[in-house]
């Protein structure tokens, strides 16, 4: 597992928009997107929005006797900032915490790598990685939505940076804040910057150097005046290259500074990366609880990934499933490999879960065809094998 403590992440939920999937799973053209990267976004759903608020509906009124209220907010969704290599496994691992330590169901997830800006000093593209997380925000209890406190909220932004390893955003008021007292820095900045060029530009208007730049004549009486058109001429032509020179110097520097300070940053980073690898490999090696805890906890993250993404599959093509056995375990070979690639999970990992009698019973029970398990030969073709009976004595 990877740790990159550089980028910050939060979550906040609100009131589902109307346009929510039509967005998120890019049913329509946006113009801040760079549409080369779409195909990098990668999309999970349990159920539409449409259909998950009329069940809501429905389970409140048996469940308490009465309507949902009109000013309720049953489906909530959340913008999560994610990592470049952040997996839909991570995000089905955050949403397995959610609900069991908040009771928030996650029915959509969608990872957008798509958005983003140009630098406006490189014209670098600068991705804005992200995940959508749909919410049913039911109180299965109650049928009433849920009521969560300020320290539930908290603890949200603590599972997310947990779950996805990363380092976890402050608050808003903190965050508000600081961009504020950065805000009022940076003008300090730049009306000492601008001092500065005022007062050398009044101490070279003094010396010589600009007193050359006046023309002057002798009139018919053979005074010596200013030839104003002239000499105006003369101090457009040397403002001008000053200002060129000017800007083209503090472009160099500010990109230098850039550097520096990218530089710094990622050392920092770096070194707060390899301190908790080290840590996490002694807890590990030194605590066969700790290896096994880690153990299991990512092989059942394995396989709920690989249930979920069938689930996923049989939401689109419920039809891609009315077939034969055979081909249904080719499907399910084709889905494991898909999800082998998009989520960095070795081929030896799958083989394990297969292996497991009962792992491998949960997931072939999705398909209502019995026991089964797959056997992956290489890392590139994944070969299905029946299960062997056993003779019964």
């Amino acid at each position: 597992m990877e740790y990159f403590i550089a980028v910050k992440t939060s979550i906040n939920f609100k009131a589902v928009k109307t346009n929510s999937e039509a967005h998120n799973f890019r049913r329509k053209t946006f113009d801040y997107i760079k549409k080369d990267l779409t195909e990098k976004n990668e999309y999970w759903v349990e159920s539409k929005i449409s259909d998950r608020l009329k069940s809501i509906e429905v389970y409140c009124k048996e469940k308490s006797g009465r309507k949902l209220q009109k000013n309720a907010i049953p489906i909530r969704e959340a913008v999560v900032v994610i990592k470049e290599n952040t997996t839909m496994r991570d995000l089905h691992k955050l949403s397995k915490r959610f609900e069991e330590e908040l009771r928030i169901r996650i029915f959509q997830i969608a990872i957008h790598k798509d958005e983003g800006h140009y630098d406006k000093d490189s014209r670098e593209w600068k991705p804005n990685c992200h995940a959508h997380l749909v919410a049913d925000w039911q109180d299965l209890e109650t049928g009433k939505t849920l009521k969560h406190q300020s320290f539930h909220y908290s603890k949200m932004q603590d599972i997310t940076a947990e779950c996805l390893e990363m380092e976890r955003g402050v608050s808003c008021s903190k965050g508000r804040l600081e961009a504020i007292e950065f805000k009022i820095q940076k003008k300090e900045n730049e009306l000492v910057l601008l001092n500065n060029k005022i007062a050398r530009m009044k101490a070279e208007l003094k010396s010589k150097k600009f007193a050359d730049l006046i023309v002057k004549e002798n009139d018919f009486l053979g005074f010596s005046r200013i030839k104003t058109d002239k000499t105006i001429e003369n101090y457009e032509r040397v403002f001008k290259s000053y200002n060129t020179e000017l800007l083209k110097n503090k472009e160099i520097l500010q990109s230098k500074i850039k550097i520096i300070t990218e530089l710094k940053q990622k050392n920092i980073d770096l070194t707060k990366e390899v301190s908790l690898l080290k840590n996490k490999l002694y807890s590990i090696l030194s605590n066969i609880t700790v290896y096994t805890n880690e153990k299991d906890a990512y092989f059942n993250s394995v396989k709920d990934t690989i249930i979920k993404a069938i689930q996923f599959e049989k939401f689109k093509q419920p039809k891609l499933f009315d077939t034969t056995k055979e081909k249904l375990i080719a499907i399910v070979d084709r889905i494991c490999k898909k999800v082998s690639e998009e989520n960095n999970i070795p081929f030896s990992s799958l083989e394990e879960i297969f292996k497991n009698p009962d792992s491998s019973l949960e997931i072939f029970s999705l398909l209502n065809i019995g026991d089964h398990r797959i056997q992956y030969i290489n890392e590139d073709i994944p070969v299905q094998q029946k299960r062997k009976k056993i003779k019964r004595s």
